[in-house]
């Protein structure tokens, strides 16, 4: 049996169902609820004869369905403060003074405020449904918020939450490790990074001790220690509430984070689609044309394979650029041993206070010692077009490249 995932939104689908007068449990139209109503958001206003009237989009009824309410029937304060909240932004931002126009003793909100209403109401359900989406798809306790005062701009259309490395074909990203260490208290003698040939990465706080350009060895899915082992950071994913928002600055899409992130502390990985350095190259030419940087090399013993999180990633795939970032990249080694395709982890640089944004270099600058001839190299993006960097740190570049 196959079937083919239905594109549509669960409110398409009901207003379908009741335009066709059709009932489905599945998506919550019972003979008893196909005829109900409930306002989904306001979409204008008008006084008459001195009472005041709101245009009610119905949820689950198409826009042909609208009707006008008198406000004494409409028991709903929140959305009629996110309409006033939206009608007062508009006007704000536009210096007008009056809200309302006076024709026939009718009073009308402007056609320009009510449509910037409407999409303001469009954007806010969207963006509140992209974030329930998100925190199902995620696999770790903290919440993602998602945030836009900024534009209308809404959520991506091309691009599909994951939690760990999506591998092309050919490319087998688990080695088949079957082995592990016999630690009851890790770290010992013949614990994993010392196994590697390294020390452990991370002190008793589990906070990172070791120098940007050294990798991580974490113990496995294979190891005797349980899941309260020291050597467990980045497996367990991000600890820390993080808020996808708008930027005000045309950087698109950042993040920020919601709690106070100390020094060294691990703040998420860079997960994508998982690609062969040749297939970034041809990538790489068309997200030139669209500014994106979104590929990463995997680099660490060798320049195979590189991370694309264009369409596929994690909160990682908002992050921005800073010339002076208070993020650092790490690879790290947990199930799959292959030097070739490491993890890639952000760690803190210092001190990030709640609200901060959260950035990282693009070119890695200071995670080993580079000269100006091996930079390009060990670049994370491969890119031909140089892009104007808009990080506005006082050591700015000037280019993201």
């Amino acid at each position: 049996a196959w079937y083919v995932p239905c594109l549509a939104s669960l409110e398409t689908l009901q207003e379908l169902c009741r335009k066709e007068n059709l009932t489905c449990k599945s998506i919550g139209i019972t003979n008893r609820s196909l005829k109900s109503y409930e306002v989904e958001y306001l979409c204008d206003y008008k006084v008459e004869e001195g009472k005041a009237y709101y245009l009610v989009k119905w949820k689950g009824w198409p826009e042909s369905s609208n009707t006008w309410e008198p406000r004494k029937h409409l028991n709903c304060p929140l959305l009629i403060q996110n309409f006033l909240k939206d009608k007062n932004e508009y006007l704000s931002r536009r210096r007008e003074s009056k809200a309302m126009k006076v024709r026939n003793h009718v009073k009308t909100l402007k056609p320009a405020i009510s449509d910037y209403i409407v999409k303001k109401a469009k954007q806010r359900i969207a963006l509140q449904r992209w974030k329930e989406e998100l925190n199902r798809k995620k696999n770790h306790k903290a919440m993602i918020l998602v945030e836009n005062t900024v534009d209308l701009e809404g959520p991506p259309l091309d691009f599909y939450y994951i939690n760990e490395y999506k591998p092309a074909p050919g490319i087998n990203v688990l080695n088949g490790i079957t082995t592990g260490c016999e630690c009851a208290d890790c770290p010992a003698e013949k614990c994993c990074p010392k196994e590697a040939g390294f020390i452990l990465a991370y002190n008793k706080r589990k906070k990172l001790k070791i120098q940007p350009g050294l990798p991580i060895y974490e113990c496995n899915s294979y190891c005797r220690c349980g899941p309260d082992c020291l050597n467990r950071i980045v497996q367990k994913g991000t600890p820390y509430s993080l808020c996808i928002f708008r930027t005000n600055n045309g950087r698109g899409w950042g993040v920020k984070t919601l709690q106070k992130i100390k020094t060294n502390s691990f703040v998420m990985e860079y997960v994508g689609e998982v690609i062969t350095s040749e297939e970034a190259e041809r990538r790489g030419q068309l997200y030139d044309n669209q500014g994106n940087t979104y590929l990463f090399d995997l680099d660490y013993d060798s320049d195979e394979f590189t991370v694309d999180a264009a369409r596929y990633g994690n909160v990682s795939h908002f992050v921005n650029h800073s010339c002076d970032p208070n993020l650092q990249v790490f690879n790290v080694f947990i199930d799959n041993l292959d030097l070739r395709l490491p993890r890639i982890a952000l760690f803190s640089t210092r001190t990030i206070k709640a609200g901060e944004e959260l950035t990282f270099d693009y070119q890695m600058k200071g995670s080993i010692d580079l000269t100006s001839d091996s930079a390009e190299g060990l670049s994370p993006s491969k890119k031909r077009i140089r892009t104007v960097c808009k990080c506005g740190a006082v050591c700015c570049r000037g280019y993201l490249n």
